[in-house]
């Protein structure tokens, strides 16, 4: 029987039946109304329903998953109180006469294209939540709103599904779901999120025909490795068993020492073990998950889907409840990584034959000096404004896509501009900042020795780093099984970049994928590397693996790994080894 690779979404391994979902999206043809007032009258009722049901969803996953899985719910509801959206929306029905459903349609799927269009994976899987969203409301104008529930079972089962919005994930009741597969989807999805949170093991993308396979059939699904087994031998049953012992039992003990800090074995080293994040829900999900902090604070979704500029006092607002949820723990904030991949008209960008490689994130200061100084003057402002009320904000500001000096020179020139207007105007400021840059350009990585003097800190962004190293897009299928960052071109630059810091009494992060990764944990431990910063529910198990390792024994597999001239080898390698 066929035996799946897909994406580990969401940690754990379940055995039992497999059960087929499937979800019908609502049909709509295109036509022009006669009477278009009412057609908004029937549209304006499908929304406030469409709003009342998420109400409902909002309060059974605070009672199911937690506050910040809620709040998945309440940003649905927002998507409905957004005047643009709804402008959008009276538009194409008062003026250009469309059907409700085809208004629906084309306004939300405008907004979910500008998602998709960005670089990273996070923003694209906020395209799903406004497709789910728009079908909801679609479904209102049929007089419904809700799919069909799962059918009861006589046993728990594993869910099997081409896609599942985050409304259908909630819904289940988690007595009868021992994991979900689905055959689309990313680990960022807000589903593999509501997975996570509520402790089911999740597998996404994995590669199954739904025809190919029928309920009520045995499965194994491992969403440590992404595997989803159909029809499993009994040697394949007995091994199973045993590893899901296994893995519940070691699950149990990171979490339980999940507020220790990470120190090797032999108490030589300490690493900070902070999160990624892209919202205040975020930002608790990794305070549950023990973090020490955040490593990077994407700060893009507050310049979506907007028609101008957001109010210094909307960012102001933004960042404020960030750094309230966070404390006294460093906070590290990017500015804004947005570029020619979408249109955004009022920032100026514009589509672009090779958006990746043209006017983006820094480059954008020569002819847009103000949007970064703008997001300078609200960064301070929120964390002076929480300084003053006793609580000691670390904010650390960090500039994307940086490859050359005079950018990061320029940048601190505005950032000192704003530091002044805020005091000359008596406005409460953070006792200190960190200034620093993230290095995931190669120009970066070699010029590490000349950044140094002019920041604080660096932050390794891996995902993009390969990409420009290699030289292959990552989000093309054809290519992207080559970029690795396990490739030794990369970690011989990873190298480079620490030492030159260190050298300057700097410190080091690293917020791609590979601080996150387990297998990669005595390699970067080996390079010295200061701050680990991942998705919030790899944090227990990162911290317990960099506990179970000595320095000298990271520093050795580390020295290895820089010799091979294969990321095969690398990967082969590190699986080998245990820890010691």
């Amino acid at each position: 029987m066929p035996r799946y690779q897909g994406l580990p979404a969401s940690p754990g391994i379940a055995i039992g039946p497999a059960l087929i979902y499937r979800t019908e999206k609502v049909a709509f043809t295109e036509e022009r109304v006669d009477d278009p007032r009412i057609e908004w009258r029937l549209l304006e009722q499908a929304i406030r329903k469409a709003h009342t049901q998420l109400t409902a969803l909002e309060e059974r996953a605070r009672k199911v998953a937690g506050e910040e899985e809620a709040a998945i719910f309440e940003a649905h509801r927002l998507f409905l109180d957004d005047e643009e959206l709804l402008e959008k929306l009276r538009g194409l029905v008062l003026e250009e006469r469309l059907n409700a459903k085809a208004a629906v349609h084309h306004a939300f799927e405008q907004y979910a294209e500008a998602l998709l269009a960005l670089e990273e994976e996070y923003f694209q899987a906020r395209a799903q939540d406004l497709r789910d969203v728009a079908q909801r409301v679609m479904r209102c104008l049929e007089g419904d709103g809700e799919e069909e529930r799962l059918e009861n079972s006589a046993e728990p089962i594993i869910l099997v599904a081409e896609d599942l919005t985050p409304s259908d994930t909630i819904r289940f009741d988690r007595e009868q779901i021992l994991g979900i597969v689905t055959a689309r989807g990313g680990p960022t999805s807000h589903t593999a999120i509501l997975a996570r949170a509520m402790g089911v093991p999740a597998v996404v993308s994995a590669p199954f025909d739904l025809n190919d396979i029928r309920s009520g059939t045995l499965a194994i699904l491992n969403g440590n490795s992404g595997t989803f087994n159909v029809g499993p031998t009994l040697h394949e049953l007995e091994v199973a068993r045993r590893e899901k012992e296994e893995w519940d039992a070691r699950r149990r003990a990171e979490l339980s020492q999940a507020e220790q800090p990470a120190i090797t074995r032999d108490g030589a080293f300490r690493a900070e073990v902070v999160a990624n994040i892209g919202s205040v829900e975020d930002a608790e999900q990794a305070i549950r998950f023990a973090a020490e902090g955040v490593g990077l604070f994407r700060t893009e979704f507050l310049y979506l889907q907007r028609s101008s500029m957001p109010s210094l006092a909307d960012q102001v607002r933004a960042y404020r409840r960030v750094f309230e949820v966070m404390g006294e723990r460093p906070v590290v904030v990017r500015t804004l990584d947005i570029g020619g991949d979408k249109e955004v008209p009022y920032l100026g960008t514009e589509k672009e034959p090779n958006p990746f490689l043209g006017w983006r994130a820094i480059r954008m200061i020569r002819e847009r000096p103000d949007v970064l100084e703008n997001q300078f003057l609200a960064l301070l402002q929120a964390a002076g404004q929480v300084t003053a009320e006793g609580v000691r904000c670390d904010l650390r500001i960090m500039l994307p896509m940086v490859s050359s000096v005079a950018e990061v020179e320029r940048a601190r020139e505005i950032y000192e501009e704003a530091w002044a207007a805020l005091q000359a105007e008596g406005k409460p400021l953070p006792e200190k900042v960190q200034f620093g840059i993230m290095v995931e350009v190669p120009s970066a990585a070699l010029l590490a020795d000349h950044f140094a003097p002019l920041v604080d800190f660096f932050s390794i962004g891996t995902n993009d780093l390969t990409q420009y190293t290699l030289a292959v897009d990552r989000t093309n299928e054809r290519v992207s099984v080559l970029a690795s960052p396990y490739h030794p071109a990369v970690l011989r630059l990873i190298e480079m970049t620490i030492g030159a810091a260190h050298a300057h009494g700097k410190w080091v992060g690293l917020c791609g994928e590979l601080a996150g990764d387990p297998l990669a944990v005595p390699l970067l431990v080996g390079l010295h590397l200061d701050e680990f910063s991942m998705a919030p529910s790899s944090i227990p198990t990162i911290k317990d693996l960099i506990r179970r390792w000595t320095l000298p024994a990271c520093e050795e597999v580390a020295r290895q790994c820089l010799q091979f001239s294969l990321a095969a080898d690398v990967i082969e390698y590190l699986k080998s080894q245990t820890p010691r």
